[in-house]
């Protein structure tokens, strides 16, 4: 078994991603911790909140940055719309939040549980772990992996170089590709193969329920957005990889490679600069390609939509009270 702390920024893809961890017996879901990305934190953090009280999710969620760590805030309206959530009836919240600050609940977390039992998933920018490892460095020790959605290493969706998650906090990305723990980059190449298709979508209708509803009311809105803004038949589910990928890795392939963060350039600040370590042509005699020898985070590449579509469908099937088989 997986045993997760989720950060996130729900966002529409963020909320399938919490629906999958909890609705998966191979996942448990020790924490949701919120970060300001897709809108801001307090309308996020709400948004997590509304997941778990549809769902009847009962895991603490902890509140966490309000803000990158160097540069402006910026928020993804266009996508996401004015709540960072819309298209669902939200419900009245009426849970309470963790007292502690999200950097402070993983760092209790960590500490608190075995050493390499915990794994970080963060699907949002990476602020509260970034200021998590600034705060109590033993953590990068005792945490058994970091599996994050962001980057790319073709193109960009924020800008022609830079995917959204990344580009909104590079400074922080940057720290958590470079500590010493092992890291699996979920990003765009991948993401963009785990379309939400009229398939997948009919068998969620095919469960019945709140939950099967509240889901396709985020794929009725965001994938009304994916078609306008981005001309897609229908929307990704980026956030939910990297928790399918920890359910069943047979899910997606990944290779080995070197994984820097643009930080300064004026036309690729936010850019993932990816060095696969079985991919040749680069030379190797500078001083710059000797950096980017060491190949110890895993890029993902390909994925298995059959797979991934089962894990959402069952999912969905096992919060839904009106399916027979409930477990």
């Amino acid at each position: 078994m997986e045993r997760i702390i989720l950060d996130c920024d729900p966002g529409h893809d963020d909320a399938i991603a919490i629906l999958l961890a909890a609705g998966s017996p191979e996942i448990e879901l020790l924490g949701i911790t919120t970060v300001a990305g897709n809108n801001t934190i307090e309308n996020v953090t709400t948004n997590a909140q509304a997941v778990c009280q549809v769902a009847g999710i009962d895991v603490p969620i902890a509140r966490g940055a309000s803000a990158p760590l160097v540069t402006p805030q910026i928020v993804s309206h266009d996508i996401h719309g004015g709540t960072g959530m819309d298209g669902p009836e939200l419900p009245e919240i009426t849970g309470s939040l963790d007292p502690r600050h999200a950097v402070q609940f993983i760092i209790d977390t960590v500490m608190s549980e075995p050493a390499g039992t915990v794994t970080l998933v963060p699907v949002g920018p990476c602020t509260n772990i970034a200021l998590a490892m600034r705060t109590e460095p033993r953590i990068v020790e005792r945490v058994k992996r970091v599996v994050l959605m962001g980057g790319s290493y073709t193109r960009g969706n924020v800008t022609p170089s830079a995917e959204y998650n990344i580009y909104v906090d590079p400074e922080a990305a940057e720290a958590v590709f470079r500590a010493d723990w092992d890291v699996t980059m979920v990003g765009l190449d991948l993401t963009h193969q785990a379309l939400a298709t009229a398939e997948l979508q009919d068998r969620v209708r095919a469960c019945g329920g709140e939950v099967s509803r509240f889901v396709l009311d985020i794929w009725g809105f965001i994938g009304r957005t994916y078609e306008d803004v981005f001309e897609f038949s229908a929307p990704p589910v980026h956030d939910a990889c990297c928790v399918a990928a920890l359910i069943d890795p047979s899910v997606i392939r990944t290779e080995a490679a070197h994984v820097a963060v643009e930080l300064h350039g004026e036309w690729t600040k936010g850019m993932t600069v990816v060095n696969f370590a079985d991919r040749p042509g680069m030379h190797h005699s500078t001083g710059v390609a000797a950096r980017l020898q060491d190949h110890r985070t895993r890029v993902a590449t390909e994925l298995d939509w059959d797979r991934f579509a089962d894990l959402i469908a069952r999912s969905i099937e096992r919060l839904s009270p009106t399916t027979p088989g409930r477990n």
